[in-house]
């Protein structure tokens, strides 16, 4: 999934949510922990369609209200059968998946095979439009559902049968070894008849069958989840809830946190970590998340894309200095980056320090080189465009250009290019109307790999939002992915990622960890390895 929001947001419009108080709701008050509790939130993209969210805000919502065939462990990622008792193959390629028994969405409809297989056959379906489509790929009939030229030959996925109510099959078109692993993706949650019959209705109230349901949602303001008592699984909110209330400004919603006008915020503005643990007496926390930030390029433009333009963006890549920014912006809550991963991979699930190489280090005179060698900055200002609804950014982006510009010499070399919004600023990408270096943060959505490379870096995947296209790169990702011996594609996957430091279509920046500061009323918080608090286990009182 996961674009790496802007995180946050009110100025003046949160000012009538946060006069109900810290907690909000009618369970504000509790004594036991099952009180209301309130978190700072940035509107998603899109309506909250599951295959049509590929951004964290969004994503947040759904890992509340769904619950798929798997799940990922709040503390270590692995993934763990939830709706699915079981998932065999012999071969790699045909998988077998019997659910389990006495599920239910929160309208009452029992989840069965039908619930998963018109879920992914409209999630694929190309005139539907959804930006997850490439997930599904690797079912068999892909090709026919989600043709190039935009017309279907076919409506449904001639990969996906029935059996019955508790069974399907999946045939996919070559052999992955690690598919099941993918499943506790948000693109892969099943869906109530009701999506379908009554679509307008279910996007103004997405009906789910997780451990939260949804009361009620204003665009720029806010969303009100509540307790489902009818969830199945194992991991029930021990909480009555949560107010996600809209900021524009994460500093604003740091401010209310520490006035008790908010809860919980789960990205500490740049500017606050220096004093972050003093201001709330230690109820904050900062551990290694699935992040990676970096600098994207637009290769659809032809002033990147040119002739030698591997040098140009190589050189930029080495006019950073990514220690000095990582310590005094960050305070050394952010990691450098080495490669185009992650460390909470480990080194046996692909993670490599070596792998960016030169390209990675700060080298003025070098980069100076490279960009002369590249044909120089496209019109002799490089624009770093980002969504301004986050403090943060602006700070980083700004020490970016700084150092670019100190390091070829040139006051104006690089310049900040703010867009109000983070879902202007994805419409912008989507639309393809960037025309400079833009921010391209990345939250994995399930640990492996090829969720790092893929979905970027594939030709035509649903996030390679800079349009890049290496015929070598997708080989090896496809062998990879057809590999049974799991460090034998793990291997291959780091043959296709050595590729990027060649052509550098995004520029690594960082690893980000998690972050998140809270109220004297929650007990119990911790992140997941996403980065994102694991609310049904925050006690309120």
């Amino acid at each position: 999934m996961r674009r790496s929001a802007a995180r946050w947001a009110v100025g003046a419009a949160v000012a009538a949510l946060v006069a109900t108080g810290c907690g909000g709701g009618d369970g504000g008050r509790a004594t036991d922990g099952s009180g209301v509790l309130s978190a700072s939130w940035t509107d998603p993209q899109n309506p909250l369609e599951p295959a049509n969210t590929n951004e964290v805000q969004g994503g947040k919502v759904l890992d509340m209200i769904f619950r798929g065939l798997k799940k990922y462990d709040p503390r270590t990622a692995a993934a763990e059968n939830v709706l699915a008792d079981s998932i065999e193959t012999t071969d790699q390629r045909t998988f077998r998946i019997r659910l389990k028994d006495g599920w239910t969405f929160g309208n009452g409809e029992k989840v069965t095979s039908a619930s998963f297989i018109d879920a992914w056959n409209y999630a694929a379906l190309v005139t539907n439009k959804q930006i997850n489509a490439s997930f599904f790929r690797y079912v068999e009939g892909y090709d026919k559902v989600h043709p190039e030229s935009g017309k279907p030959a076919a409506q449904k996925l001639s990969g996906l049968t029935r059996q019955d109510d508790l069974n399907f099959t999946v045939e996919l078109n070559q052999k992955f070894s690690t598919w099941p692993d993918t499943l506790g993706y948000a693109a892969f949650m099943p869906l109530p008849r009701v999506f379908f019959t009554d679509h307008a209705a279910w996007l103004r109230k997405p009906v789910g069958n997780g451990p939260y349901r949804v009361e009620s949602y204003t665009k720029g303001q806010g969303m009100q989840l509540r307790a489902w008592d009818g969830y199945k699984g194992g991991d029930a909110a021990v909480n009555g809830g949560v107010d996600l209330k809209v900021y524009t400004d994460n500093n604003t919603a740091y401010t209310d946190l520490q006035a008790g006008n908010l809860d919980l915020v789960d990205d500490v503005p740049a500017a606050q970590l220096k004093n972050v643990r003093a201001d709330l007496d230690g109820r904050y926390l900062n551990t290694p998340a699935g992040i990676i930030q970096t600098l994207a390029f637009p290769l659809y433009d032809k002033a990147w894309s040119g002739e030698d333009s591997e040098k140009l963006r190589q050189g930029i890549s080495m006019a950073i200095n990514r220690k000095q920014i990582t310590r005094k912006i960050f305070q050394n809550t952010r990691i450098p980056a080495r490669d185009w991963t992650s460390p909470v991979l480990g080194a046996e699930g692909g993670f490599d320090d070596t792998l960016c190489g030169r390209v990675c280090e700060y080298d003025p005179a070098r980069a100076r080189q490279l960009v002369k060698e590249g044909g120089g900055l496209p019109g002799g200002t490089m624009r770093i465009t980002y969504n301004a609804d986050s403090g943060s950014h602006r700070d980083w982006v700004d020490a970016v250009c700084n150092s670019i510009n100190n390091a070829l010499g040139k006051d104006d070399a690089c310049v900040g290019d703010p867009v109000g919004t983070f879902a202007d600023f994805r419409n912008q990408i989507v639309g393809r109307q960037m025309k400079n270096p833009f921010r391209a943060g990345w939250q994995m959505d399930y640990p492996l790999i090829q969720n790092f490379l893929q979905p970027l870096y594939y030709t035509g995947a649903s996030s390679n939002d800079a349009h890049f296209s290496d015929p070598r790169f997708d080989r090896l990702i496809d062998r990879a992915n057809a590999e049974s011996d799991r460090a034998k594609a793990v291997d291959t996957f780091k043959e296709a990622e050595r590729i990027l430091p060649q052509q550098v279509p995004a520029i690594a920046l960082w690893y980000q960890n998690g972050s998140a500061g809270w109220s004297q009323r929650l007990s119990g918080v911790a992140l997941n390895p996403f980065s994102v608090p694991v609310f049904n286990q925050i006690k309120v009182g």
